[in-house]
């Protein structure tokens, strides 16, 4: 049995967030909060609420015991590109990307 969640949309770049989500791939679901919940940053609390969002699916959708669980499955993909402008040098137009993320967490039974 495995339990999914994804936030989809997230105003964040994935490269931001993907030495956090490299921290809990493969490792118990306890263990996987307490080094979200200690981790500085933005990025940890974005992929800690996924994380536990998971591990509410699991408890409520496919009653599984939260101490058996792990992270088998942990992403952050590119999400859509929104290009802003600001006025540059000698009436120029300087190019803004604000870039986005789908973060995506799968727990499994060990």
């Amino acid at each position: 049995m495995e339990a999914k969640a994804i936030a989809k949309y997230v105003k964040m770049s994935p490269i931001k967030l993907k030495p956090v989500v490299n921290l809990v791939r493969g490792k118990d679901l306890g263990e996987a909060l307490t080094i979200l919940k200690f981790t500085p940053g933005k990025g940890s609390e974005i992929v800690e609420k996924v994380v536990k969002s998971a591990a509410a699916n699991a408890e409520n959708n496919f009653s599984l015991n939260p101490g058996d669980l792990y992270v088998a499955e942990v992403y952050a993909h590119q999400g859509p590109t929104v290009k802003r402008w600001r006025a540059g040098a000698k009436g120029r137009a300087s190019l803004i990307l604000k870039r986005s993320s789908h973060v995506g967490v799968t727990l499994r039974e060990k």
